[in-house]
C-alpha cells in the first residue's frame, strides 16, 4: 500500500490528530500501520535525545516497536521553521538519511504516515520545501485543513499548490478539533459547504471537535471518536484494495 504525507494547510490546524485518527481506523481495517515524523521542531531533550512530542505520540499510539531514531530522524529545538531551527542550530538537514529512515519503516509496514511540518511551502532548507520532501518520498498527500474563517483560501492554495508540484492528493481531512471543543457557528458550516462545492478530492473525515487534552494523554480509546470520523467511502475511493474493518462492532 506503500505510504501517505500528511501536510496542512497552515501550522497548528490538527496534522496529529488527523495523522492518529487516519492511523487508528486503517489499522482497525487489518491494515499494519507504521508512523514517521521527519521533521520536528521545539523537541525537547528525553532521555539525553531530542524527540518531537508529535513523533513520540503517533510512535506510541502506532507502531511502540519500530526505532525512535527512524520514526523521527532530525529533531530540533528551536520552535521554527525546519530551515530556521536548522541554522539555529548549526546543523544541516540530511535528506538522504530521511529517506532513508523511511525505507527502512516502508520495509516493516503495509502502509507509512508520514506527516510534514506546516505546509508545502514551508522551508526545509535554501532550496528545500515540505512539497519537495514528499515528493523525493514518491508520496500522495492528504491535506489537513481547518474548519473556521480562512478554511476556503487556505485550502484551495494548498491544493493548486500541490497540483503545480506533481502531487497526487488522496482527499482532505476537515478537523474541527479545538481544545475548548467549541461548536461550529453557522456561518463555519455555510463556510465548509462552500469548501465541499470547490475541492475535486474526497473529504476522507470530517472530525469533530473532541476535547482529547494534551498528545501525552492520548489513547486508542481516547482518539476512537476521531477514528470513527473517517468515512468508509471516502477512504475506499482513496485505498480502493482497502479492506473492510478488522472489528465489525467498532461502531462503524
Amino acid at each position: 500500500m506503500g505510504g501517505i504525507f500528511i501536510t496542512g494547510t497552515d501550522t497548528g490546524v490538527g496534522k496529529t490528530v488527523a495523522t492518529a485518527g487516519l492511523g487508528l481506523a486503517m489499522r482497525e481495517r487489518g491494515v499494519d500501520v507504521g508512523v514517521m515524523k521527519p521533521i520536528e521542531t521545539g523537541a525537547p531533550l528525553v532521555a539525553g535525545r531530542r524527540v518531537g512530542e508529535d513523533a513520540a505520540t503517533l510512535w506510541r499510539l502506532l507502531a511502540p516497536g519500530d526505532p525512535i531514531e527512524d520514526v523521527n530522524p532530525v529533531a530540533l529545538a528551536l520552535p521554527a521553521a525546519p530551515s530556521a531551527a536548522a541554522k539555529h542550530a548549526g546543523v544541516d538537514i540530511d535528506l538522504t538519511r530521511i529517506r532513508e529512515c523511511y525505507a527502512r519503516l516502508s520495509a516493516r509496514h503495509e502502509l507509512v504516515l508520514v506527516e510534514g511540518a506546516g505546509g508545502l511551502l514551508v522551508p526545509i532548507d535554501d532550496k528545500t520545501t515540505m512539497a519537495n520532501l514528499a515528493l523525493a518520498l514518491d508520496l500522495p498527500l492528504v491535506v489537513v485543513a481547518r474548519t473556521r474563517l480562512g478554511t476556503i483560501n487556505h485550502t484551495l492554495l494548498t491544493l493548486r499548490e500541490a497540483e503545480r508540484c506533481g502531487l497526487r492528493v488522496l482527499g482532505v481531512v476537515l478537523n474541527g478539533y479545538d481544545p475548548a471543543s467549541a461548536a461550529l457557528s453557522g456561518a463555519d458550516a455555510h463556510n465548509l459547504d462552500e469548501l465541499r462545492d470547490r475541492i475535486e478530492v474526497p473529504v476522507l473525515a470530517e472530525l469533530p471537535s473532541c476535547p482529547i487534552g494534551a498528545s501525552a494523554t492520548w489513547t486508542a480509546a481516547s482518539l476512537e471518536p476521531l477514528a470513527r470520523a473517517f468515512d468508509p467511502g471516502g477512504l475506499r475511493s482513496a485505498f480502493p484494495h482497502l479492506p473492510s474493518p478488522a472489528r465489525p462492532d467498532a461502531g462503524r
